[in-house]
């Protein structure tokens, strides 16, 4: 459960704070639904940048922004793309709802704001005296760091120092203070002893998305609502939700999945992580370059005993489909060889590396579970190719000009030629294989309480009880907003 106990000297801070800066909080019930956004925010709305740092742009914290880098509203059906059979190689169709129109291109703002909101507007975390710290492998550090601007609160962004070029470009005009710590995406051991370090200042209060609850919660009431939505705007008759699969990271959005599977009983829940770094399907370890998933640990947040399925993706793979989607030969291969339309091409860039390895997932998943054009799996893309360009540079560095020719080759070897290696069906005692690693990385070294930890698994309704805060936080925003008086 998120502590959502008021601290009143703290949240009378805050408060002022917010009033000063012309601060309203969002609702989880806004962000499923826009139209119930007042009509004065979006009409400021109407006017701004969706990367404006503004807090305005706390009310595009959600999956039915319009497709459009400002003056953007709101839509019924959120963005996604859909992969086509004959980019995909399999007869199911594939749902990816996209990131890409979040303030900073990324959907991990909501992640971030799941985490802060609570403690803001109880008063636990006093804005005119606390540091909010984001220990992340990426995105969610720059979704800390705007939210924290946007309510003018200090920040501390800490990512290890092998994270692309323009994660570390854009944090310098927004985030307080930014810690590069070694490693990849995987080292996520040194993130965690740097933010053990910093607890030493009690003005440092840590927002771990590993940890935090408030991150599933978000995810669970947010992003799987608007995937349950899609689906049912785009089925076809006689089609089924078959399943859904997300990479791990910190797992939040794995939550979205326990929504799904509510929903849609029958649905299977997939987790991916990159096979250099095979934890989940291996107790396996190591680097690789999926940049923001697969950390060699289990998350707290991940409800284990809810996932069906372990799938590991081949780095290599997810690297030379962001050159294929993102170069003009690969886009020419796109247009001539496979008949996409230019709308087709253009969404296809809405693809992020974790991004195109959630894709990846989905179509091991349809090979393994044999499905038809009956069934439909979905997805999300947590951000695009927007944070990567210098990725691509380097790998046109490493392997050479593109063409058209090897644009055939890479859609073939690492699109078309998946197989169901690496992939683990979860019986009951290997979710409890995958469970237990939980204890070594939080209870060893991070010290939660074991009794927690087993409540995880022999008590689920722990995780119920997390989602349905969500009612109890809206009460408490809307409480925030009244007292500050700007609505």
């Amino acid at each position: 459960m998120i502590d959502l106990s008021i601290c009143k000297e703290g949240l009378a801070h805050n408060i002022r704070r917010a009033r000063e800066h012309n601060v309203i909080i969002p609702t989880i019930a806004q962000m499923q639904n826009p139209d119930l956004i007042p009509e004065k925010i979006k009409e400021k709305l109407a006017k701004t940048d969706l990367w404006a740092v503004d807090p305005i742009n706390l009310f595009r914290i959600n999956w039915h922004n319009e497709a459009k880098e400002s003056g953007g509203l709101f839509q019924k059906v959120p963005n996604y793309i859909e992969i086509p059979s004959a980019l995909s190689g399999v007869p199911c169709r594939i749902l990816a709802m996209a990131g890409k129109w979040f303030p900073t291109g990324c959907h991990k703002v909501g992640a971030s704001y799941g985490c802060l909101v609570p403690r803001l507007v109880t008063g636990q975390f006093d804005a005119t005296y606390h540091h909010a710290v984001w220990p992340s492998t990426g995105n969610y550090c720059r979704g800390g760091a705007f939210n924290s601007k946007l309510l003018a609160v200090d920040s501390v962004a800490i990512l290890p120092q092998d994270m692309s070029k323009e994660r570390f470009d854009w944090l310098k005009s927004i985030a307080g203070q930014i810690i590069a710590t070694p490693g990849c995406e995987s080292n996520v051991k040194e993130i965690f002893d740097k933010t053990w370090e910093l607890k030493q200042d009690p003005t440092m209060m840590i927002f771990n998305q590993f940890a935090e609850m408030g991150n599933p919660l978000w995810h669970y009431n947010v992003t799987g609502t608007a995937l349950a939505e899609l689906f049912e705007a785009v089925k076809k008759p006689g089609q089924r939700l078959a399943g859904a699969a997300f990479t791990s990271g910190s797992a939040g959005t794995m939550s979205a999945g326990d929504l799904l599977k509510e929903r849609y009983p029958k649905a299977k829940l997939a987790v991916g992580e990159a096979l250099q770094c095979p934890t989940i399907v291996n107790n396996g370890f190591g680097g690789h370059r999926i940049e923001g998933i697969g950390d060699k640990h289990i998350p707290w947040v991940h409800n284990v005993r809810n996932t069906d399925m372990g799938i590991a993706i081949d780095d290599e793979d997810s690297q030379r489909l962001l050159r294929l989607f993102n170069t003009p030969e690969g886009q020419k291969y796109l247009k001539d060889e496979l008949k996409m339309s230019d709308e087709q091409i253009e969404k296809f860039t809405w693809m992020g590396i974790s991004g195109i390895a959630n894709v990846l997932c989905c179509i091991k998943m349809a090979k393994w579970y044999e499905l038809t054009e009956d069934d439909v799996l979905v997805t999300v893309l947590t951000d695009s190719a927007v944070m990567y360009k210098s990725r691509v540079e380097e790998l046109n560095e490493m392997y050479g000009a593109y063409t058209v020719t090897e644009a055939a080759k890479d859609h073939a070897l690492h699109m078309l030629g998946l197989k169901t290696d690496n992939m683990l069906e979860l019986t009951y005692p290997e979710r409890k294989r995958v469970h237990n690693l939980k204890y070594y990385t939080w209870v060893e070294q991070q010290q939660m309480k074991v009794e927690d930890l087993d409540d995880q698994w022999y008590k689920p309704q722990v995780w119920d009880e997390v989602h349905a805060q969500a009612a109890e936080l809206d009460k408490l925003t809307e409480a925030f907003n009244a007292e500050v008086g700007l609505l």
